[in-house]
């Protein structure tokens, strides 16, 4: 077969694979193009998470008639004025975006400089319809419709409108979140769902695009070196999320993902936080245009360092810098249910009313000798002022409890008997053949999860309604994506209900968690479901969900246990399958043999 030259409607379309791949990708061009264009505000508008239609007004520079017809031709731009590649400063300069969204797409451009009139000029899938004047105010309007309608091999594999909208408010957030001094507001279907001031400053910015609670859980980091400077905010470790969609990093003002740059994050938070957890943080790096390349992606989301070293040692270095500065801080206060739990323990009066759980009394105590007695009928129901169910008793007060029968023998159980609980964390048990120590919580963890997947197998895991139910807010592509697994999430006992655009209302939790944290548990599986829901399978979202749930419903490191309770989980561990190892895998509990004691001490 003879070479030949491909017809320009052909290279076109081409092109427009490499630079146009969803609605958010066309959205990425036309925005970044209105930053470029030394914009103050920046409206979006989109129909049908913009795969009917997208807008992008601006109230840059604008363009005369004779550059509106110049920017609609491949590889013509005004983004490189030195024709200088290795030196780029601006966000766009391929100058293909325009050229290849309308060989795709109905396109429309209305621009007007200021001090002139407006012009208009429309292309409809490659072939120009209109060219004309407009009325408009300075700056430019462009109109995309009905992307991808006379390609239907690219039509079919867009998303849903629901995934294809997150898509788009994802890349508008990014870009709002590099440029505080610039206005953003995006509509929806004729709702407006997005309005940043260009009034706040960074934090203030980052805070409301991402958690708001961020910006009183957050260090702010300044550090240069080098030429080399990096500003942002870093979550607490203790202020951590599911997934590390919340990791937003800028190079020059452009939103990347890198894998230098998140290798670092997680390199500055080791040994902070779960291995399962990530941080919250929004870093941007600005380097000499020499230093960094790029031009390495047709999307420019990723970026190649002249000295990559370098750039690693300052955000593991600055992170860290910080992060030791907060001292001791802690994401969250003490909610107020916690602080309740606090109260003055009740004296016990002649007549024996008023005892606190541990209380005594001396003709209570059993006898020396002789059948232990039972007891006394104002010792049941004795709690601390904790009226939230759980799986476990409250915690014993500091004193001595009486024992109403002899601790069981260590041959009877293979995890052996409680002895004890060391730095609120590890149960302390002596088995037959050695000294066993549990790490609670990984325990309890693995428990939980195999009690849900046997109710599952049953039908449904049973629900507890809440007295008052609790408004979680949430962005609104995570309550699109928890509205849609609402009746999978049912069969959980979690019983979810939409509350306006950007809320769930949480009605009923699952009667083996309790009350537990419903506001956490709702966020963490809205995040698991952007990260995982299209890629799993139906069982595997399902045993997601579960663990995610078990996680939160268990038993918590620093939870001071009696023994009674001990030797509950112990002998629960002891009939359930898996309990070996926690749902990350990571070992719920380790044996020291007798041999190995013995070596320690040198008797062997």
């Amino acid at each position: 077969m003879s070479i030949r030259r491909l017809p320009s409607h052909l290279v076109n379309r081409i092109a427009a694979g490499e630079v146009v791949e969803r609605p958010a990708s066309a959205l990425k061009e036309l925005v970044e193009n209105a930053i470029d264009s030394g914009a103050t505000r920046i409206a979006v508008a989109l129909a049908a998470g913009g795969v009917e239609r997208i807008e992008v007004a601006d109230d840059g520079c604008g363009m005369a008639p004779p550059e509106i017809a110049l920017a609609l031709e491949r590889h013509a731009t005004s983004k490189l004025p030195h024709e200088d590649i290795d030196r780029v400063e601006t966000l766009g300069f391929r100058g293909e975006a325009l050229p290849s969204i309308a060989s795709v797409a109905r396109l429309t451009i209305e621009s007007r400089p200021r001090g002139s009139e407006g012009w208009a000029r429309t292309v409809d899938n490659g072939t120009v319809e209109r060219d004309g004047p407009a009325a408009l105010p300075p700056g430019t309007r462009v109109v995309v419709e009905g992307l991808f309608a006379r390609v239907p091999a690219r039509r079919k594999f867009l998303r849903s409108a629901r995934a294809e909208y997150a898509a788009c408010m994802d890349v508008v957030r990014r870009l709002a979140m590099a440029r505080p001094d610039i206005a953003f507001s995006v509509e929806h279907d004729a709702r407006r769902v997005l309005s940043v001031s260009a009034a706040e400053g960074r934090p203030a910015r980052v805070a409301a695009l991402t958690d708001r609670a961020l910006a009183e859980n957050s260090v702010a980091i300044d550090l240069e070196r080098d030429g080399h400077v990096l500003g942002g905010v870093a979550g607490l470790p203790t202020f951590h999320r599911g997934v590390a969609d919340h990791q937003y990093l800028f190079v020059n003002g452009r939103p990347v993902k890198d894998r230098l740059l998140i290798g670092a994050i997680r390199g500055a938070y080791a040994e902070m936080m779960p291995r399962d957890r990530h941080a919250v943080v929004a870093l941007f790096l600005d380097v000499p245009a020499g230093e960094v390349d790029v031009n390495v992606h047709p999307a420019k989301t990723e970026v190649r360092f002249r000295d990559p070293a370098l750039v690693r040692g300052m955000i593991v270095s600055g992170l860290r810098r910080a992060l030791d500065a907060a001292g001791h801080r802690v994401a969250h206060s003490a909610p107020a249910d916690v602080m309740a739990l606090w109260q003055p323990e009740p004296s016990p009066s002649p007549s024996g009313e008023g005892l606190g759980w541990g209380s005594y009394r001396p003709d209570t105590l059993p006898p020396a000798d002789g059948p232990t007695p039972t007891p006394p009928p104002e010792w049941e129901g004795l709690r601390l002022n904790d009226r939230r169910p759980t799986f476990f008793a409250p915690p014993p007060q500091a004193r001595a409890e009486p024992a109403w029968s002899p601790p069981p023998a260590t041959t009877d159980f293979p995890l052996g008997v409680a002895r004890g609980q060391v730095a609120k964390t590890y149960i302390v048990a002596e088995a037959e053949d050695g000294l066993v120590l549990v790490d609670q919580h990984a325990a309890h963890e693995r428990l939980v999860l195999e009690r849900m997947r046997a109710a599952l197998t049953g039908g449904r895991v049973a629900a507890q309604a809440l007295l008052l139910p609790e408004v979680v807010e949430l962005d609104e592509p995570a309550c699109d994506r928890l509205e849609a697994r609402a009746a999978e999430l049912a069969d959980f006992g979690l019983e979810l209900e939409r509350f306006g655009a950007r809320a769930m209302l949480v009605r009923a939790t699952p009667a083996l968690l309790g009350q537990g944290d419903p506001r956490g548990l709702v966020t963490d599986l809205a995040d698991e479901l952007a990260a995982f829901d299209e890629a799993l399978s139906l069982r595997e979202r399902l045993d997601a969900v579960a663990g995610t749930m078990a996680c939160h419903g268990s038993v918590r490191a620093g939870r001071v246990l009696s023994v009674a309770e001990m030797n509950a989980l112990l002998r629960e561990m002891e009939a359930t399958s898996h309990s070996g190892q926690c749902n990350h895998g990571r070992p719920t509990w380790v044996k020291l043999a007798h041999g190995d004691i013995e070596k320690l001490f040198g008797r062997r």
